[in-house]
């Protein structure tokens, strides 16, 4: 296991270079770019044969609200200017650490001095026959999206098997794309969900959120089936699925199959290497590797057992490393004072446009929280607070989410709100005037409230 001690550098690096030309990789090279004391040269690998792209724009693309262009990140020109080598379309197959020497699949050797695996992910697979049919396809880059977007022109049945996140998005916006491409002589497409648990979006939502969502997702024309146990896809006997199974006996006709039950870290060429892998390449709180030169990034990486998929902690992490990279520009600064990464709670959002959804924290309320409700059907809003001990814990909020950042944070902040308790559920207008109203009449000099606010209340 890293230690932790890796020393700030107080000599430029030489050659840098980094695997993974995704959004993880990208934003590594704009840190640096904007850093003293940036490695001498950059050398950026992508598997993919276009420049980076911003994954979390997918689910538009697919449901035809956006072009392809606009999720391009920076062009090749841009590389160019910041004097970063880019080689796209291939795939690095090893690493030779004791040369600092790795080889792609085209025959390319390229040197390091120090090396980032910022290799990323892939859709994570159940244990079931068929997925090598035709008719099935992942939800993670454009070529995905590509598919998708041809199979729901041709319409059909489509089934999606996850109802988190990233299915949910696939299905709208499979949906959508179908609705907008639907010729007269066809019937456009049908699209059902698969979620194994009893709701949606279970680690994210309450019984409550989660039965508006899903009337809302059902009166927009989706089909969803909970506690659906997948036991296998069926073949046509020509090759191309035909059908969903259930555990239960149920069957659902398919033409397309969505898997997106989660994603798995990429992480054979780290194991291949040598470096430590759990279910990520094991890093320690500067992102470095069981390799001292050797760093790992984003969803490839592992830290004190947590593996990634938001881009918060993601972002939080490149400043950590590029920080590390870059040149100490005084060398008597200490090593304790390089960025070190530490977890923090993550917010989630819901990209499927016409439905506002934000949630933080625990899902469940244990014996020891209090629970605020707030319930308007005829709107559509919902909010429910967790507060231990007068302060926030969690929260869920579908319908009006303004004030969700300044609930997570407060959450964040692990402020006392028992003074606003009454006026909490409305958010934080009416609340911090009764806050405000308490430090008025308790004076604090060293905390005053409003400089108590965190960055994150600041920005929202």
């Amino acid at each position: 296991m890293p230690d932790g001690s890796t020393p700030a550098l107080t000599t430029p690096i030489d050659h840098l270079v980094i695997v993974g030309n995704g959004m993880a990789g990208q934003r590594l090279v704009e840190a640096l770019a904007q850093r003293e004391g940036a490695p001498r040269r950059i050398t950026l690998i992508g598997a993919e044969a276009c420049p980076a792209y911003n994954r979390i724009l997918l689910s538009p693309l697919l449901a035809g609200e956006m072009e392809r262009e606009a999720l391009t990140l920076r062009d090749a020109d841009w590389y160019a200017e910041h004097g970063v080598e880019l080689v796209l379309g291939e795939r690095v197959e090893r690493i030779d650490r004791a040369a600092r020497r790795l080889t792609t699949a085209g025959g390319r050797a390229i040197a390091y001095d120090r090396l980032v695996l910022a290799t990323g992910s892939t859709p994570a697979r159940p244990p079931v026959d068929g997925l090598g049919l035709d008719g099935v396809h992942a939800f993670r880059d454009l070529d995905d999206a590509a598919a998708l977007t041809r199979a729901a022109e041709r319409g059909g049945r489509a089934v999606v098997i996850g109802g988190g996140l990233l299915g949910l998005e696939a299905a709208e916006g499979l949906r959508k794309r179908a609705l907008h491409q639907r010729a007269p002589e066809r019937d456009g497409m049908s699209v059902s969900v698969l979620q194994r648990a009893s709701r949606l979006m279970n680690r994210q939502l309450d019984d409550t959120a989660a039965g508006l969502l899903e009337a809302e997702l059902e009166g927009r024309g989706l089909e969803i089936v909970t506690d659906a146990d997948l036991e296998c896809l069926e073949d046509d006997g020509r090759g191309r699925v035909c059908a969903v199974r259930l555990a239960d006996g149920r069957r659902l006709a398919a033409d397309c199959v969505v898997l997106a039950i989660g994603i798995a870290p990429s992480v054979e060429l780290g194991r291949q290497a040598g470096l430590e892998v759990h279910r990520g390449i094991v890093v320690d709180d500067s992102l470095t590797s069981s390799d001292p030169a050797i760093h790992a990034l984003g969803e490839c990486c592992e830290f004190e057992g947590r593996t990634y998929g938001l881009v918060e902690p993601i972002w939080r992490q490149v400043e950590v490393l590029a920080a590390h990279l870059a040149t100490c520009p005084d060398e008597t600064t200490p090593d304790d004072e390089t960025p070190r990464y530490v977890e923090r709670p993550c917010a989630t959002k819901l990209k499927i446009s016409g439905i506002s959804l934000y949630a933080f924290g625990p899902i469940e309320p244990d014996d020891d929280h209090e629970v605020l409700t707030y319930h308007d059907p005829e709107h559509g809003d919902y909010r429910r607070l967790l507060l231990r001990d007068g302060r926030l814990e969690g929260a869920v909020l579908f319908g009006d989410t303004a004030a969700g950042p300044w609930y997570f944070a407060e959450a964040l902040a692990g402020r006392h709100l028992d003074a606003c308790r009454q006026a909490l559920l409305f958010g934080p207008a009416d609340a911090r005037a009764l806050l405000d109203a308490t430090n008025a009449a308790t004076p604090n000099p060293a905390t005053p409230h409003a400089q108590d606010r965190s960055p994150q209340e600041e920005a929202a």
